[in-house]
């Protein structure tokens, strides 16, 4: 959770600043509604870079094991994240500003194509079988607990400095900040075991290679023997993914350009909506060990295709209260497909896959569904002028994941340390 606190901490960190400060410092300023498309393109380059990272971890985190990888990623995330933080803006160096900001965001974006998979593994197979779920939520949580910390941050800045000094070197301030955070996490990191399960299948893959069978890589072993599980899971991560892009980055752009909303007016309902994501992700974790994570999904994903409709009619009062009551309601909706999310991926594929599996539906999900979500969303409102344009298409994606998690079986009693592909009849 720590690790994941830190890489969630600098990628949102950029997702905010890419709505509130980045049209200014990083692109012409003759257009600013071009501006922040411009500023949300780079953000979804971000997406773009994550299944390459996925594919890459996965197979050395398959082969040499979590730990490594995991620690490989914080350090490259920590490294992009500080460079930002130093980063001459367009009116200094020209052109060169947003393409060096290109070059740092995708490799945000590799380094955290790798972090998710290797997280969420080494703890749902370290953890007690029967509280899967609850516990390997925790790496989840560390997602709105770092977007809390990079939320907070600039809201303090934005409310406490003057407009002028904020674009010019206060928001810096939080990706500089950054390299302590990374310090924390490899302590914690260094100091992890790899997973026994990891541990006992690569002693039976040396085994078997010394018995003269040949090793496939494990990202062709996904696709030859998991491809519904490929697709079951992508489906999975559709509406979380976009659901939560709209109720925490897009409602920036939505809320300060079409309303007129002050950024800390927004900053400060989201930073109170992820306090309450923070806390309800574990207790829908923890529900999905009772009664499966089919259902708890389900519950996540048709909530947030309806709540989207009252997302936007409560940002429209202008109410900084109903505005926030916006945020906390889509959020619990969408902790109950993150909360079990990370055990419902982890049993879709075998241990000697399972990094490579989790990772690839996770991440080419994430291009097409989180790291569109922002331009597609500032395009319809902009285009229909009405936020309903983006609750429609957050209904549409709602429908995705209901039917790829309503038509694959029940996960929640599957034993990690066994091959799910031999039994997946039996799951149906």
């Amino acid at each position: 959770m720590a690790g994941t606190t830190v890489e969630w901490y600098d990628f949102f960190l950029y997702g905010v600043a890419a709505a509130v400060v980045f049209p200014a410092v990083f692109f012409p300023s003759s257009d600013p509604a071009a501006g922040t498309l411009l500023a949300l393109g780079t953000f979804a380059i971000g997406f773009i870079a994550r299944p390459v990272g996925g594919l890459v971890f996965g197979h050395f985190g398959d082969k040499i094991g979590r730990k490594t990888l995991l620690v490989v990623s914080l350090v490259l995330m920590g490294i992009a994240t500080f460079a930002i933080g130093l980063l001459p803006g367009y009116a200094t160096i020209g052109v060169a500003a947003p393409l060096l900001l290109v070059i740092l965001r995708l490799v945000q974006g590799f380094a955290l194509g790798g972090e998710w998979g290797g997280a969420v593994l080494i703890v749902s197979e370290h953890g007690d079988p029967a509280r899967r779920g609850y516990w390997a939520s925790w790496p989840q949580a560390g997602v709105p607990f770092g977007q809390l910390l990079a939320n907070g941050l600039l809201f303090l800045l934005s409310a406490l400095q003057p407009s002028d000094d904020f674009l010019s070197w206060g928001w810096r301030i939080p990706f500089l900040l950054s390299a302590v955070l990374v310090l924390i996490g490899l302590y914690v990191r260094l100091s992890v075991e790899e997973s026994p399960v990891f541990k006992d299948a690569q002693a039976r893959a040396a085994a078997a290679a010394a018995a003269g069978e040949k090793e496939t890589m494990p990202i062709i072993d996904v696709f030859r023997r998991y491809p519904r599980e490929v697709f079951t899971a992508m489906g999975a991560r559709f509406a979380e993914n976009v659901s939560y892009y709209i109720f925490t980055i897009v409602i920036t752009t939505y809320a300060t350009q079409r309303l007129g909303l002050s950024s800390s007016f927004v900053l400060g309902a989201v930073l109170i909506g992820a306090a309450v994501h923070l806390v309800t992700i574990p207790l829908w974790g923890a529900l999905s060990d009772r009664i499966g994570r089919k259902p708890v999904y389900l519950i996540g994903a048709g909530g947030v295709g309806v709540w989207a409709f009252a997302f936007i009619a409560l940002i429209d009062t202008e109410n900084f209260w109903l505005t926030t009551l916006a945020v906390v309601g889509g959020l619990v909706f969408h902790g109950a497909m993150y909360g079990p999310q990370a055990a419902f991926l982890s049993e879709l594929f075998g241990t000697k896959v399972r990094y490579s599996g989790v990772s690839i539906g996770y991440q080419l999900a994430s291009v097409v569904a989180g790291g569109l979500a922002p331009v597609i969303a500032v395009a319809l409102y902009t285009e229909f002028d009405s936020g309903y344009a983006v609750a429609v298409y957050v209904a549409l994606s709602a429908l995705v994941t209901i039917l790829a998690v309503a038509t694959y079986g029940e996960t929640r009693t599957r034993d990690l340390a066994a091959d799910p592909a031999l039994s997946r009849s039996a799951a149906r």
